[in-house]
């Protein structure tokens, strides 16, 4: 997507129709292949059954498409990373975030070639990244505190499959990405610098999930059933993470829908964070809010966004959490 296109996206928005808002209580919900617990309840169904609504769950490869697809009208409610979640909002998108899906840690990562011994070596060097995503902003935030010029390295804007393609040829000699492409990458690559190690330093990055505002009016008892569920089958992870993983079941629902090889589902879970309820109810507020303003800047400052809202709560709530 584009970031300077936002008429595009908001006359989208305009000639969504009144289509899908006649079976408003049957949604779509789009999806991304982050790996974590909830998951298991999408596999499983638990988000029809307590919604008593009929789901139809798109796969998407990154938050750009994401943001296009819940303009269009195509989508409700989507998955996708605090950046571009940030460049949606300052575009003045109809969306609420009404969940944090997870504080990004070991799940996204800079993957480099063994050529390639210390973060200078990647001057000159082709770095892969979908454009306005959590890894763009890490990437970003990774070369300036390295003090390297985002310009003196040649940084590729792909999708995670083509990354996966591009990186089997030895087409890019590096890439900051998420499984299913961190975990290929990782077969013969090494890990650089990960989200996690970024959010200490200062640059922290977070995956949402989102929906339009006119859907969560109408049906705000859907939004509040997806909520719940979500949160449950966080509280059932964190509750004994080591029993949650020995079960089989568990890893095996991940890996059909991430992507991911079972082996690497304990890693990847275990570096990111679910928020519980309670957490949820802190961070769905100044946390948020604050996170998406210091992301704006930044993508005001790499000429990804046109200016940064003086305020980004109307685009944050945490109304349809559990009572």
């Amino acid at each position: 997507m584009n970031p300077h296109t936002p008429l595009r996206l908001l006359t989208a928005l305009t000639l969504a129709g009144a289509s899908w808002l006649a079976q408003a209580a049957d949604l779509t919900i789009a999806y991304q292949t982050t790996v974590d617990p909830a998951k298991v309840a999408q596999v499983d169904g638990d988000y029809e059954k307590a919604s008593k609504a009929s789901i139809d769950w798109r796969k998407f490869d990154n938050g750009a498409d994401v943001i296009t697809a819940v303009a269009s009208g195509d989508v409700q409610i989507g998955y996708l990373g605090s950046s571009p979640l940030a460049a949606a909002a300052t575009r003045k998108l109809p969306i609420e975030t009404f969940l944090i899906a997870t504080q990004i840690g070991a799940g996204e990562a800079l993957v480099a070639r063994d050529n390639i011994k210390t973060p200078q070596d990647l001057i000159g060097k082709k770095v892969a990244v979908p454009f306005v995503s959590t890894g763009h902003y890490s990437l970003l935030a990774a070369l300036k505190g390295w003090n390297i010029d985002p310009a003196k390295v040649q940084i590729l804007n792909l999708a995670p499959p083509a990354i996966i393609a591009a990186w089997k040829r030895g087409d890019i000699d590096a890439t900051y990405v998420w499984d299913p492409a961190l975990g290929v990458a990782k077969e013969t690559g090494k890990v650089l610098i990960t989200s996690g190690e970024l959010a200490k330093h200062g640059a922290p990055t977070f995956d949402a999930w989102i929906v339009r505002k006119d859907y969560a009016t109408k049906h705000p008892e859907v939004v509040k059933a997806f909520a719940k569920v979500t949160l449950d089958a966080y509280a059932a992870y964190r509750h004994d993470p080591k029993t949650w993983l020995a079960n089989p079941d568990n890893v095996a629902k991940l890996a059909k829908l991430s992507g991911a090889k079972p082996s690497d589902i304990p890693v990847l879970l275990q570096g990111n964070v679910y928020p519980l309820a309670a957490d949820q109810a802190k961070a769905l507020g100044a946390p948020t809010i604050q996170a998406l303003t210091d992301t704006a800047t930044f993508l005001k400052q790499q000429g990804k966004v046109d200016a940064v809202l003086p305020d980004y709560a109307p685009y944050v709530s945490a109304q349809y959490l559990p009572n």
